[in-house]
């Protein structure tokens, strides 16, 4: 199951896409939900009985039940099948990587291990490095870590201060420095190293725990994720072969910042199964506990809490499985075996690396909000270690931080935007330019909707007009100068994001009716109406604050009287929708979707 072509990063800002073209859970085939009853019988029978021993932070029972994980090859499913994986599309393995997080802490060490651990030598590496590494980093015979971050150099992974010298007679690297906060740490085998060749050219190292110089510093004590590996990497003279360069001196910024896109991608797909697992949990607990003499779960302040959970999460698994058939389709024409894998690895995944970003930063605060209102529905019990909802609040916390900040991934998007218009691989410009025109001449009309989701189809129309407003503003503006303004930026982002957002789920509802019927897509349309009518409303005020910063005056009057027109949106029923929802919700005592 793909998408039938390939979609331009970015280009959902200004283009209008049809609902065949993207990818929904409802469509799996029967292999891809074979897989995740795969995934879910592994996570049962070979994790829960053991997850307080894992929890406590089990080197010896992680790799036992990571090496069980290859051998069923759920650890492969990235890595082509010529070097020992499985080699599945995108989809498979955001199935695994979804069901996996029931485990907590031990699907971060997984997905430390297959994602970015692994990935750089499946992209990037040569074929000997394919055929040296990549059988064993797929049955877990080796575990992988990934080793960017230094105790100075977080966010600007580039400041990194280590160091890689070649010896006099061309045979090997010199590595030394520290690398900081690396997950699975403790019994990795592999580590994928970046460091400056002469104190300059950012480059890409495989490093072995077995060679002399390397040593693994104390374990980080964590208000979260403590099942997992998280410590120190020291290098102090360790001479790695010349074989193990990954890639070519100087080219260790595009592994590292493409690796990181599909660590954002991920992280996202990690953040729609916790909040699956928090909405079951809360669901469960509100339908067994009673107080006034009936449960919890008939009150309609706590079926607001568990409907509001149920949308966001609705909708992050519209998004994430929506990327999944970009990178499908993306990725389908590399060759892994080709001299110039690098390249072509690269250029596939950075195309969506503005949509990898717009996941990460959604999944992980809308993981916050389900976890949060999970613990509130829970009570003081939610408070104490008891009751799972409290580990998942402790360990959703890191990952707004992780694989590039929140603040940092805001920056990016529309940041990537403009330089991919300013490179003429979108026609942004031109649109905005355009819109310009049509905006002046715009008149308040009184529209009406009569078939299922027309008005949310009109609002998210109207709000990918607002960012072209917004956003050409800015440009014009500042020009040059916008990176500074970090606060326009920033609502510039966040109205991206919602845009995002809005269309993943309509197209998702959309196909759903076109494949299911209205009847059993119902539930869908209820809760795209209500997310796309909450979030245009915010859209309309982020829009609102970034122009008041921007102008002033009879332009900045002027600027508001068009953007009036655009936001006027007629009042929706959400109480309704919500219990509506949340019916379904407390009725099932899990994620509907």
């Amino acid at each position: 199951m793909t998408t039938k072509s390939k979609v331009l990063g970015g280009s959902f800002i200004i283009d209008d896409l049809d609902f065949n073209a993207i990818v929904i859970p409802e469509e799996l085939t029967e292999e891809q939900r074979m897989i995740a009853e795969t995934t879910e019988d592994f996570v049962a029978g070979e994790l829960e009985p053991v997850d307080e021993q894992i929890e406590k932070l089990s080197y010896e029972l992680t790799v036992e039940k990571l090496r069980k994980a290859g051998e069923l090859g759920l650890l492969g499913a990235d890595v082509p099948e010529a070097y020992g994986g499985l080699g599945l599309d995108k989809v498979s393995s955001t199935l695994i990587s979804e069901k996996m997080t029931k485990a907590s802490a031990f699907a971060l060490s997984a997905g430390a291990h297959v994602g970015i651990g692994t990935l750089p030598i499946v992209y990037f590496g040569n074929e000997a490095q394919k055929q040296k590494y990549l059988p064993k980093l797929a049955s877990a015979e080796l575990i992988a870590a990934y080793c960017l971050t230094e105790p100075s150099s977080g966010s600007d992974a580039l400041g990194a201060k280590a160091t890689a010298v070649l010896s006099e007679d061309g045979s090997h690297y010199v590595l030394n420095g520290t690398k900081q906060f690396i997950t699975n740490a403790g019994f990795a085998d592999v580590f994928i190293v970046y460091a400056k060749v002469n104190g300059t050219d950012f480059s890409t190292f495989i490093v072995e725990r077995t060679m002399e110089g390397v040593s693994i510093g104390p374990e980080e004590k964590k208000m979260g994720i403590k099942g997992s590996s998280t410590c120190p990497l020291i290098l102090e003279d360790v001479k790695v072969p010349v074989e193990n360069l990954l890639w070519e001196v100087g080219k260790g910024h595009l592994i590292a910042f493409n690796i990181l896109n599909i660590g954002r991608y991920k992280l996202a797909v990690g953040c729609v199964g916790s909040a699956k697992d928090a909405i079951e949990y809360s669901a469960k607990y509100a339908n067994e506990r009673t107080q006034f003499g009936r449960p919890i779960s008939s009150f309609p302040l706590v079926g607001k809490k568990l409907a509001e959970m149920n949308i966001r999460t609705y909708v992050m698994e519209s998004m994430v499985y929506r990327t999944a058939g970009l990178f499908d389709v993306g990725l389908a024409d590399v060759d892994y075996a080709a001299a110039d894998v690098g390249y072509q690895s690269a250029k596939a995944i950075a195309e969506y690396q503005l949509e990898c970003s717009i996941n990460k930063v959604f999944a992980s605060e809308g993981l916050d909000f389900v976890a949060d209102e999970g613990v509130q529905i829970h009570g003081g019990y939610g408070f104490t270690q008891e009751y799972r909802i409290e580990r998942i609040y402790r360990d959703s916390r890191i990952n707004r931080i992780f694989e590039g900040t929140n603040e940092i991934n805001r920056l990016l998007i529309p940041g990537t935007l403009i330089k991919r218009a300013m490179k003429g691989e979108l026609p942004l410009l031109q649109k905005a330019m355009k819109l310009q025109n049509e905006l002046m001449e715009l008149r308040a009309s009184s529209l009406q909707f009569e078939q299922p989701l027309e008005l949310e189809a009109h609002l998210l129309a109207s709000a990918k007009k607002i960012f072209l407003m917004a956003g050409a503003s800015a440009v014009q503006k500042y020009q040059t100068k916008l990176e500074q303004e970090q606060e326009v930026l920033s609502n510039l982002a966040d109205i991206m994001i919602g845009v995002f957002a809005m269309e993943s789920a309509l197209l998702r509802t959309q196909k759903r009716i076109s494949l299911q019927g209205g009847a059993k897509a119902q539930l869908g349309v209820d809760m795209t109406s209500v997310f796309v009518q909450e979030e245009f409303s915010r859209i309309a005020e982020l829009a609102k604050e970034t122009l008041a910063a921007m102008e002033t005056g009879d332009m900045l009057k002027t600027q508001l009287s068009v953007l009036k027109k655009l936001t006027k949106n007629g009042a929706l029923d959400t109480v309704k929708l919500k219990r509506r929802i949340a019916s379904r919700v407390i009725e099932a005592e899990r994620y509907v979707p």
